[in-house]
């Protein structure tokens, strides 16, 4: 049998701690772990265990923001009724518990990233609908101007707290195609949705964004709108309708859809690559509102129902570099 030397030219390196940047084919032996653990190419996406975060929590579709390994989550509905103010930040492996939220919120929208976010609508605390506002800076919260319309259930796209739209939702008058655009200072209502709905999804930034999922009365929803900047479109529908799934995405022309609820919790999950959804890679257990962020090629799934859970899955998309652990069998 050939020898990994006579293949590679090199013996099996033997470290305490995983490389920070492996090659495709390097292979290693991690002595804390007692593992041998080698870097592949995947040629489908797949999901795989991350850590859990310090307090389980769900409602929190809109409320995470950033990437795979510098990502952040706020708010929700924790077995305390009312919504939380806890925040909790996450580097690729661990959930740090970081400056609270200056209101408790659970089922608004979010947009931003680990250093620069924003988190409007929800409801606050034990009260009804809000149109409070509050930005991150990597360090605290601060509450801002108001959204002029008061609401829920709504969802978000943008790159910074200086920049973005929140759109969709509702409140006991209904739901929403309403979408309003923030400059740093304010907010100023723009073009609608095609479709009013609430317990959507959405990603992208404040001039290439995508609105999918939702619900409305009776009904879940597999509509897809793209945003412009100016005006949104009716474009292709996802393969499963439902709503409270999580997004991530850069623009309108790729994103994730995945878990969420139909008549009950559901795995799937759906690659958008600017024209249809196909269906890829289930998350491992099904689960609706959880904390989503991310890019469709690298993204966070964490918290969620059912049992408001603290489990984090994490999202490696097709021909992306993966680490994977060998055995003896």
């Amino acid at each position: 049998m050939t020898t990994y030397k006579e293949l590679k030219g090199t013996n099996i390196q033997v470290v305490s701690s995983d490389p920070s940047n492996p090659i495709e084919g390097q292979v290693w032996y991690n002595t804390t772990s007692n593992v041998t653990k080698g870097q592949a190419t995947t040629s489908a996406g797949a999901w795989s265990s991350g850590g859990a975060m310090n307090t389980g929590r769900e409602q929190g579709t809109g409320l995470s923001v950033g990437t795979k390994t510098a990502g952040i989550v706020y708010g929700g509905d924790t077995p305390t009724p009312g919504g939380t103010v806890n925040t909790e930040t996450y580097n690729g492996s661990n959930w740090t518990e970081v400056n609270n939220m200056v209101n408790s919120r659970r089922a608004g929208a979010g947009y931003g990233t680990y250093t620069s976010a924003v988190s409007g609508g929800s409801f606050v605390g034990n009260s009804g609908e809000s149109n409070k506002t509050e930005t991150w800076n990597g360090t605290n919260w601060t509450e801002v101007a108001n959204l002029n319309t008061t609401r829920a259930y709504t969802a978000g796209a943008g790159t910074s707290n200086s920049n973005g739209i929140i759109f969709a939702g509702n409140s006991p008058a209904g739901n929403f195609d309403d979408t309003e655009s923030w400059n740093g200072s304010s907010w100023t209502e723009v073009n609608d949705l095609n479709l009013a709905r609430n317990q959507l999804s959405g990603s992208g930034t404040a001039t290439s964004a995508l609105a999918y999922s939702g619900s409305g009365p009776g009904t879940k929803y597999a509509q897809t709108e793209i945003w412009n900047g100016t005006n949104w479109t009716e474009v292709n529908d996802l393969n499963t309708a439902r709503s409270n799934a999580g997004g991530a995405g850069e623009d309108s022309t790729t994103a994730l859809c995945y878990a969420g609820y139909t008549t009950t919790v559901v795995a799937v999950t759906e690659e958008w690559n600017g024209t249809n959804w196909t269906e890829t890679t289930d998350v491992s257990s099904g689960r609706s509102s959880g904390f989503s962020s991310g890019t469709a090629t690298a993204a966070l799934l964490s918290g969620g129902n059912p049992g408001k859970v603290t489990t984090t899955e994490e999202w490696t998309g097709a021909g992306a570099g993966v680490t994977r652990t060998f055995t003896d069998s």
